[in-house]
């Protein structure tokens, strides 16, 4: 049986292959939008559901962990757990933190989520290896939990394409002071690429513990959401309120 990252390895594969020809098909129909990258791995689905808004209030604390991994929950609140594996780098993390980003910040502004993130590396060939490896290292320079989830936002919003180099140290450090991060050695720890292998030796670890077969994935109580549950608003809110009964 092939392991996690031999899977993910021949899913790359597969994608550098078809990667010249990959072209994005959009369907609309009353009620429903369909996002498909032909030949990309992925299909992005959402039916009568809509981006959320921001929820009143305050937004959940947010938390930096030593390995890395980030957490945004309410005190006392530790279930339901979504964890989010995700990749900057990766075009379908862009997607979902675009439809989905807000919905995961409000389940935990309301205290109905506790909501883990894993910025992970899963790409082997460049350029998209080195830009995965810039923006998880630099997101690591960031300590304060307000600020880091602010210059995630920015990263994803500057996502560069798969087939150029991007995410440049210059660039991740005007992102940073972008999202107000205010640790003075920000800019030495970007530039030097400090936690570069930490990021590669966390991603292995997760991947190969976890069984991430791909990025997004998102699990509920250690379950990952199945089909575009994570990629629809509504139908990830309900999971979330099912799971907390």
């Amino acid at each position: 049986m092939k392991t996690a990252r031999e899977k993910i390895k021949q899913q790359q594969a597969a994608e550098r292959q078809r990667e010249q020809r990959r072209r994005v098909v959009t369907y609309a129909a009353v009620g429903v939008v369909a996002l498909a990258a032909i030949g990309g791995g992925w299909l992005y689905a959402a039916s009568r559901s809509q981006s959320e808004e921001a929820a009143a209030g305050n937004q959940a604390p947010v938390t930096v962990q030593p390995d890395g991994s980030v957490v945004m929950a309410r005190a006392g609140v530790d279930k339901p757990v979504l964890d989010v594996y995700e990749d900057f780098q990766c075009p379908a993390c862009k997607q979902l933190e675009t439809v989905s980003g807000q919905t995961f910040k409000n389940l935990a502004a309301e205290g109905k989520a506790k909501v883990v993130y894993h910025p992970i590396s899963i790409f082997q060939r460049e350029p998209t290896r080195g830009n995965s490896l810039r923006a998880g290292a630099a997101a690591r320079c960031v300590a304060d939990g307000r600020q880091w989830l602010a210059f995630h936002d920015l990263l994803y919003k500057n996502q560069p394409s798969e087939t150029v180099e991007g995410f440049k140290t210059s660039d991740l450090i005007t992102w940073g002071k972008e999202a107000g991060v205010t640790s003075p050695d920000f800019e030495q720890c970007v530039t030097s690429q400090k936690h570069a292998q930490a990021q590669l030796s966390y991603a292995d670890k997760v991947i190969k513990a976890q069984k991430i077969e791909g990025t997004p994935t998102v699990k509920l109580n250690g379950v990952a959401l199945e089909g575009n549950v994570a990629f629809t608003p509504q139908q990830l809110r309900d999971q979330v309120t099912k799971a907390a009964k």
